[in-house]
């Protein structure tokens, strides 16, 4: 009997000893995190409430005008209970104020009842609403999504609060130059 139970400790140790912390990949071979890494940098920017603030102009000639009822996106990249990334979300802030101010929130206890946990988020410019001021401009990345980085926690509201921009609309769109 003796042996036996040590044989089947001896057994137990192989396999234990086999397994190895390692990242699995889900049906679209996206990787599940390891549960062994370091806490990442977005996971503590991301553990509050979440305020984006800025400001949107509208440049005509030389001049920067602020931008009343201009709409930014947010969109962030998101990760299931699991550590499985999900399908990115995006929401809009409320249109700009007469200064060309927009502040966009995300609560966490949204992002707790659907069970996401917040990887990474861009800011983009949406829309305008004037005709003659409409074209998106890339300054301070409007257009290929300005990352959010750094904050200034709020301890009133329990929020971070992340500034981008300011992001510009043009009245022309810009050439894009073919290289040559």
């Amino acid at each position: 009997m003796a042996f036996t139970n040590i044989r089947f400790l001896t057994f137990m140790l192989l396999i234990t000893s086999m397994l190895v912390p390692c990242s699995f990949a889900n049906a679209n071979g996206t990787k599940k995190q390891d549960v062994t890494q370091k806490p990442n940098l977005n996971d503590i920017l991301f553990s509050n409430n979440i305020g984006v603030q800025g400001l949107v102009y509208c440049k005509s000639g030389s001049k920067l005008i602020p931008l009343e009822g201009a709409v930014t996106r947010i969109e962030c990249e998101a990760a299931d209970e699991y550590g499985f990334e999900t399908k990115p979300f995006s929401f809009l802030n409320d249109a700009t104020n007469a200064k060309g101010y927009f502040l966009a929130t995300l609560f966490q206890q949204e992002l707790v009842a659907e069970k996401r946990v917040l990887k990474e988020c861009r800011v983009f410019l949406e829309a305008s609403p004037l005709n003659n001021c409409n074209y998106p401009t890339d300054f301070n990345k409007g257009i290929s999504g300005a990352e959010l980085h750094s904050y200034h926690f709020l301890h009133d509201n329990k929020m971070n609060l992340y500034t981008v921009g300011p992001f510009v609309f043009t009245s022309t769109p810009k050439s894009i130059s073919n290289g040559y």
